[in-house]
């Protein structure tokens, strides 16, 4: 099965993937490892999704729940209570595709009902079991991710006491999102709604990310669109020497490119605009393939 050329995002909606799509990145948290504290305020937030639209995002990924190393869990509650209504506002605002970032479907269905088209599960269905029937009965897109423990868990590539040891990081990583896939698709989600994320960053060390980064290829071949989430992250800084996560932007389009020349569509980033320049150059030279 190969549904990698388009994304079905809703019963009358999709995505062609012929060209480099951006969702940028919406974090309304105080404690997000690049932005936290930014985007806080409703007014901020969608000015914010506003911006990253003109600058050329095709998805905003909104967030209520930090998802960096080390980041304390945040209630349903409050998850609802700072995406909701800046989802309802974007929707009144553009028609532009609209992410919720969440393992929690109470969380996503309220997204869904404000006027969301996709979950973004970074537990990839294992912390909620009611996630993939809600996405079967809305029938929504899905990015199903690949990550070793929860964020809570977690830490910095570079900074592990105990390194995550994997006998082949990209083969673990490809037979989990083929294992989540099926789990999706036995609870009746449609395989055209689902985007795979190998979890660059997520209980992986530095040079595990580069493995995978390397191996692209790898995941491509289970035939479903993989998302690419790179963007700021430590095992950027680590190699490219940049401390600050909001100047690693260089190193972040870096690896988009690759990934693109690799046959990777989809781009989770911060940075739209720097993106949009960089993806096109390399999209230029490098198009995707038109059927014969």
């Amino acid at each position: 099965m190969d549904v990698s050329d388009m994304w079905q995002v809703g019963s009358d909606r999709s995505l062609q993937l012929d060209q480099p799509r951006l969702m940028g990145v919406l974090n309304i948290t105080p404690d997000s490892f690049s932005d936290g504290g930014s985007f806080v305020t409703a007014d901020r937030a969608v000015e914010h999704g506003l911006r990253m639209v003109d600058d050329g995002a095709s998805i905003i990924d909104v967030g209520g729940e930090s998802t960096r190393p080390g980041a304390q869990r945040v209630s349903v509650e409050e998850q609802t209570r700072r995406t909701v209504g800046v989802i309802e506002r974007l929707r009144r605002e553009t028609d532009v595709l609209i992410s919720i970032d969440t393992t929690r479907s109470a969380v996503a269905e309220a997204a869904l009902e404000a006027g969301a088209d996709i979950i973004n599960d970074v537990a990839a269905g294992t912390e909620d079991k009611r996630m993939f029937e809600l996405a079967r009965r809305q029938r929504c897109g899905l990015v199903l991710m690949h990550r070793l423990r929860p964020p809570d868990a977690d830490s910095y590539s570079g900074q592990y006491r105990n390194p995550p040891v994997y006998d082949d990081v990209v083969a673990t990583v490809r037979d989990y999102l083929i294992d989540r896939c099926q789990a999706a698709i036995g609870q009746g989600v449609d395989p055209s709604a689902i985007v795979i994320d190998p979890g660059l960053g997520f209980g992986k060390t530095v040079r595990q990310n580069y493995q995978l980064i390397g191996g692209i290829g790898a995941l491509l071949g289970i035939g479903y669109p993989v998302l690419s989430s790179a963007s700021r992250k430590s095992f950027i800084g680590a190699v490219s020497g940049v401390a600050e996560p909001s100047d690693r932007i260089i190193g972040s389009t870096a690896v988009s490119v690759m990934h693109w020349l690799g046959g990777v569509r989809l781009f989770r980033v911060h940075d739209v605009a720097a993106h949009r320049q960089a993806l096109a150059v390399a999209a230029a030279a490098h198009p995707v393939p038109q059927p014969v």
